[in-house]
Parts: structure tokens; C-alpha cells; sequence
């Protein structure tokens, strides 16, 4: 993982560990369309910002059921083989909050799309968790 520019707090080696190893359990949840794992993963209410349809500015809260329900319609039943290849950049604001940048390929069923979004993570109780998504083109979803 690349670091940006200074935020004000220099993580440490843990830290960016703790990040990785956050994001490489969500992808493999994601992977298996294991929605559930993916929810406990977050802190509730969970920010989504993104775009919509009209390229009007969208957000919105969801709850751990509207997540859950969203995701698994989003996500599919699991039939297609899903890959993820993530170049992630976490800013540390300070040991306990992070904004991930991630630009990432994802393969299914042999076609590939690019994917840049943001992911704001809080540590909670020595645990990292996303509070909120950014990512354009979802705000027909978030209304």
C-alpha cells in the first residue's frame, strides 16, 4: 500500500497491517457472497455516498437490514466467479480512523471493470470497521 500525502498521524507498520488484513476478510466475504460476514464488518448506521442516474450528488444511512438486503441483490446468488485485483492507499487521520482509497480490476464470468472508491474505516474495541462507502454510479440505490 502506498502512503498519501501527511494527514497528521504517521501509522504505523501494525496499523497498515490491521488495514490490510481488514480488507483482505471483507474481499474474501464478498467473494463467497457472504453478506452477513460483509455486515458484521461495519458500523452501523453505515454512510453511503455516491452519484446517481442524473449525476446529481446522492447519501444516505442505511441500517444492518438494508444492507444486508441491498447487497445480497447487488451481489447475486454466487453463480458467477468473482475476482477482485486492489491497489488500496489508506490516509491515516489518526490510529483509530482511515479513508482507503482503493482502485481495484474486477473479473466476472471473463469480463473485467474498473472500480475506484473510498471506504472510511473507524477502530473500535482494537477492531477496524467501515462506517462509510463512497463510490459513484450507486445513488439510484441509496434513495
Amino acid at each position: 500500500m502506498a502512503l498519501l500525502p501527511d494527514a497528521g498521524y504517521t501509522p504505523t507498520a501494525e496499523d497498515l497491517a490491521g488495514i490490510e488484513e481488514w480488507f483482505a476478510g471483507y474481499d474474501a466475504a464478498a467473494a463467497r457472497r457472504d453478506v452477513d460476514a460483509m455486515a458484521d464488518q461495519a458500523v452501523f448506521p453505515l454512510n453511503l455516498v455516491s452519484d446517481d442516474s442524473r449525476g446529481e450528488g446522492a447519501a444516505a444511512q442505511w441500517d444492518r437490514r438494508q444492507f444486508v438486503e441491498t447487497m445480497t441483490h447487488v451481489m447475486g446468488d454466487g453463480s458467477e466467479d468473482i475476482t477482485f485485483d486492489s491497489v488500496r492507499t489508506p490516509v491515516f487521520l489518526s490510529a483509530a480512523m482511515a479513508v482507503v482509497f482503493t482502485d481495484s480490476t474486477m473479473t466476472a464470468n471473463g469480463t473485467t471493470q474498473q472500480l475506484r472508491y473510498a471506504d472510511i474505516l473507524v477502530k473500535q474495541n482494537g477492531k477496524w470497521a467501515f462506517q462509510t462507502m463512497i463510490q459513484g454510479g450507486w445513488g439510484d440505490n441509496l434513495r
